[in-house]
């Protein structure tokens, strides 16, 4: 088996469009990276790779997920592309070219286009992702080229407003 574990970025100011690549984290947005990846750790969920967006905001959220889950900051690996928009065949393409000992790997990134990748990775999602939300995906193959749109089943959707 093989999981998928995308999450969310947590609440930006609501200012600094104009350079939107470096809009921050606001203090909601840590306190709430931090809760998630605190109940992932509860729940041994660790990451084998943390692979993110480098807009601060992504990046950020990757940060402090990774401090919670002891993986080393150094360690993450930013992917332009996941800022700039990926289609999903595109995002499903990252996926299937992961390296084989890889069981879990983190995505951290941004809405619509995560919202689109959990609605087509797996057989059905009727609910939104609101900053922060972390979903877990589980597909049961041995290696990652084999994963296909539509073939997930939902392990797991954490939002901050679980654990207040």
């Amino acid at each position: 088996m093989k999981q998928v574990v995308i999450v969310r970025h947590g609440k930006a100011v609501p200012y600094g469009y104009e350079d939107d690549f470096t809009r921050d984290l606001r203090e909601r947005g840590k306190n709430d990276a931090k809760l998630i990846s605190e109940e992932l750790k509860k729940r041994s969920i660790i990451p084998d790779k943390i692979i993110s967006s480098p807009a601060k905001r992504a990046f950020k959220t990757a940060m402090i997920f990774a401090e919670n889950l002891d993986f080393k900051r150094q360690d993450i690996v930013t992917v332009e592309d996941i800022y700039d928009g990926l289609t999903t065949n595109d995002f499903l393409g990252l996926i299937q070219a992961l390296p084989p000992d890889d069981k879990r790997v983190f995505f951290f990134g941004h809405n619509p286009g995560f919202y689109y990748y959990v609605c087509n990775l797996l057989e059905e999602f009727y609910s939104d992702m609101p900053t922060s939300s972390t979903v877990g995906i589980n597909f049961d193959v041995e290696n990652w080229e084999e994963v296909e749109a539509r073939s997930g089943k939902l392990a797991f959707h954490l939002v901050p407003r679980m654990f207040k």
